[in-house]
């Protein structure tokens, strides 16, 4: 088995005018009796990363159906939870939880929002399935911007990778201060062993600027989250940012960086977040294709309609659909 994995950030999108129905899933009135997202994606991508853990702690139960529904040799990167990386986010929604006064108590929020023991055996719990399955990929742990290269945030950070030691985790920085500090940054993670996610996103003045090496070799982590300057801080709705569709010469460069790296580490996880509409399905195949990776499953006629670069790359097939 290649140690080269690519798949796309989450599987199921089901509302907003960047949903997958109609396009790499038949619409919800129209499957089959049986048809399951997870499975059917399972058949063309041999790992997802998982997003919606971020806004709760993962579930023992959930994870084991999904260990269940995916064949051997599949692999689930799971976000840490949201109370791990984002203080500032996790504390607004908790405040927005709790009765009129102690929503004004700073101290009791920030008490209640830093993670605990209780915590962290909450996330491992609720990962053990796919854990002893053998379908745990890597944890990522995202930082927000706001997240800069401090005391405060070094001796937080070294806290957390040591807290989940004994697990692959992959950190995604992406504030300017840390590639500044690089040879500190590169220390702390490597420490750790932690792989020091690569990211493609629209830059700005306090964007982190990154090399692209592996600076670790047990495994490798890159995303793409597409390049959609415009409403990358100024949209709508949150999917409006990932509305963005690399071109057949812009994945060259991560391609030729993956196929590079793919021989320096023990693994490669190389993750599509540009998620609308299904744009980082196509981008997942297109980067399989320049790498030489096997195009697996079939694809819906009307994905191919969309993505016309994938016609005649990819078996297409159309949709056996329920009547109705």
């Amino acid at each position: 088995m290649s140690n080269l994995r690519i798949g796309t950030s989450g599987w199921n999108y089901p509302s907003g005018k960047g949903t997958w129905n109609g396009i790499f899933y038949p619409p919800p009135r129209r499957r089959l009796k049986g048809f399951d997202e997870l499975t059917f994606y399972a058949e063309h991508f041999d790992t997802v990363e998982v997003n919606s853990t971020f806004y709760g702690q993962p579930r023992p139960d959930v994870t084991r159906a999904w260990a269940e529904r995916t064949p051997q040799g599949f692999e689930f990167s799971v976000k840490l939870y949201q109370k791990f990386t984002h203080a500032r986010m996790f504390k607004e929604r908790l405040a927005g939880a709790l009765p009129g006064q102690a929503r004004s108590d700073a101290a009791l929020l920030d008490a209640l929002a830093r993670p605990n023991a209780t915590d962290l055996d909450a996330f491992r719990r609720g990962i053990e399935p796919l854990a002893s399955s053998g379908r745990l990929g890597a944890l990522l742990a995202q930082f927000p911007p706001s997240f800069k290269d401090v005391p405060a945030s070094r001796d937080y950070l070294a806290g957390l990778l040591r807290a989940f030691g004994g697990y692959p985790i992959a950190v995604e920085l992406r504030h300017r201060s840390w590639s500044d500090g690089i040879g500190d940054t590169l220390s702390l993670l490597n420490t750790f062993g932690a792989a020091w996610v690569q990211i493609d996103e629209p830059k700005f003045r306090f964007s982190i600027r990154q090399n692209y090496l592996p600076n670790v070799q047990g495994f490798y982590y890159m995303r793409l989250h597409g390049r959609n300057v415009e409403k990358w801080w100024r949209h709508e709705k949150s999917e409006d940012r990932y509305d963005y569709l690399y071109s057949a010469g812009e994945l060259k460069e991560f391609s030729e960086t993956a196929d590079a790296a793919k021989r320096l580490v023990k693994k490669l996880y190389l993750y599509t977040n540009n998620h609308f509409s299904a744009k980082s399905v196509a981008n997942a195949a297109m980067i399989k294709q320049q790498l030489g990776e096997p195009l697996e499953g079939e694809y819906p006629r009307e994905f191919v309609e969309r993505y016309p670069e994938l016609a005649g790359v990819v078996k297409e097939q159309t949709w056996l659909m329920a009547d109705g």
